[in-house]
């Protein structure tokens, strides 16, 4: 008799993320449901209960999350509702019923204003209300004693899908002939596409001696004018870039100085090996 395959659930199955996973779900032989807000609000308990109760999952994929960092600063209930009360929902749900959790988190839990990368053991310290909301979902799961999870916390994120910067900068880059992008911002860029790859890839792994919080992003680090000047190149754009300070562009929640965060510890546990961002943009 073969084996039962993996029956997974993937939450905010619309965002980059969830498209990425879906666009390469095929490669493997996993059961998979995806999901977006209009089949689940992650936000109702009981729909949470109703739906997950009919499918059973052996795994939870999560990557529903309220991220608009400037709107949240205005939209606090509903970014802690969505980021942090419907987390605790699902991974009650999870203790539960026995099922394993794969949570999606971020570098904005750190202050950004460290001068080296951040370690899964770094002291935390949000400066916004998107931070705060993840860090705050992060620890109903940390809470919870949950048997088996991952809490894998990204930066920078980047795909064909979705709203990145990647996209904002070509876009923007077709409709202007000089950009001015900020350069004392510092980062590690993360290909969706890689993440999607590895959770996939490892998730068989997913226990109860691998649980816990991991970083993921892609080796290296640069400003958001590296970045988008890399695009550029790629792309063969004739647009002129220009090196501007953060203080030229306000907004609402403040963004980190320094959010580079080290992967050492995934590549130590699973034996993966991280393209350089350069590598991974092509």
């Amino acid at each position: 008799m073969s084996k039962r395959s993996i029956k997974i659930v993937v939450t905010g199955a619309s965002g980059q993320l969830g498209q990425c996973l879906k666009s390469i779900s095929t490669n493997w032989n996993y059961s998979i449901t995806f999901l977006d807000k209009q089949n689940l609000d992650i936000t109702s308990v009981e729909q949470v209960y109703d739906v997950l109760t009919t499918i059973q999952p052996d795994i939870i994929i999560n990557t529903a999350a309220y991220t608009r960092v400037d709107l949240a600063e205005e939209e606090s209930d509903r970014a802690y509702q969505i980021n942090a009360e419907a987390v605790n929902t699902i991974t009650r749900f999870c203790k539960e019923n026995e099922t394993k959790l794969l949570h999606i988190s971020t570098d904005y839990v750190f202050d950004g204003e460290g001068l080296e990368p951040y370690t899964e053991e770094h002291e935390t310290n949000p400066k916004t209300v998107y931070g705060a909301s993840k860090l705050a979902g992060e620890n109903s799961i940390l809470d919870s004693n949950l048997a088996a999870f991952w809490i894998i916390r990204t930066s920078w994120l980047y795909s064909n899908y979705g709203k990145n910067f990647y996209k904002t900068i070509l876009d923007l880059a077709a409709k202007n002939a000089n950009l001015s992008v900020v350069n004392d911002q510092w980062g590690s860029p993360t290909r969706a596409e890689e993440l999607a790859d590895f959770i996939l890839r490892y998730i068989p792994q997913l226990s109860s001696e691998t649980r816990g919080i991991y970083h993921f992003s892609n080796s290296g680090s640069c400003t958001w004018f590296d970045f988008a000047k890399a695009i550029l190149n790629k792309h063969n754009s004739q647009t002129e870039i220009t090196a501007v300070k953060s203080s030229e562009f306000p907004t609402k929640a403040r963004r980190p100085s320094y959010s580079v965060l080290d992967n050492c510890k995934i590549s130590k546990v699973f034996k993966y090996k991280f393209k350089n961002w350069l590598d991974a943009l092509g």
